[in-house]
């Protein structure tokens, strides 16, 4: 079943977000139905931009943060929200017009907790952040590694990485 009323009667919109198509569930001021739609990522822009202002609801991934300020970027007010929040609003078999339409449901309820949108600032410092943790989590087994590898042949050092360096 395929909804496809007027662009302005909707009020409130939630996307499931995912690699190339996006699932889309709109509803009007009285809560009906006028929207089901799938879009590819190339559409999705071109779509949302096309709205008028209204609520958009979509669960916090990666790219969420992206999609975020590009709506806002339209004049839309967009509310992200914790997967676990959402999941208590899927009335079905999980799917993709299901999770749309439960994130839509969830997005208006008034004890949602929402998650900030991050500023691309903020995304470039916590990828730098997750990069040198891993580094760091690399560093540390390698050298762990080769500390065993030293202990097979009877060679004992102290344990830590500042004896390795030396």
């Amino acid at each position: 079943m395929k909804y496809c009323k007027a662009k302005s009667e909707i009020k409130l919109l939630g996307i499931d977000l995912a690699k190339q198509s996006f699932q889309l569930h709109g509803v009007d001021e009285s809560g009906q139905t006028v929207l089901r739609k799938k879009l590819s990522r190339n559409k999705l822009t071109a779509f949302i931009a096309s709205l008028p202002p209204c609520l958009i609801g979509l669960e916090a991934c990666g790219g969420a943060h992206h999609w975020v300020r590009t709506f806002t970027n339209f004049g839309h007010t967009v509310r992200m929200m914790a997967p676990q929040f959402v999941k208590p609003y899927v009335k079905s078999n999980k799917n993709d017009a299901v999770d749309a339409e439960a994130i839509c449901e969830a997005v208006q309820r008034p004890s949602m907790r929402f998650v900030p949108a991050k500023r691309i600032e903020q995304q470039d410092i916590q990828s730098i952040h997750r990069i040198r943790s891993l580094l760091v989590a690399r560093r540390t087994a390698q050298a762990n590694q080769i500390r065993e590898l030293l202990l097979e042949y009877g060679i004992i050092i102290p344990k830590g990485i500042a004896c390795i360096r030396k």
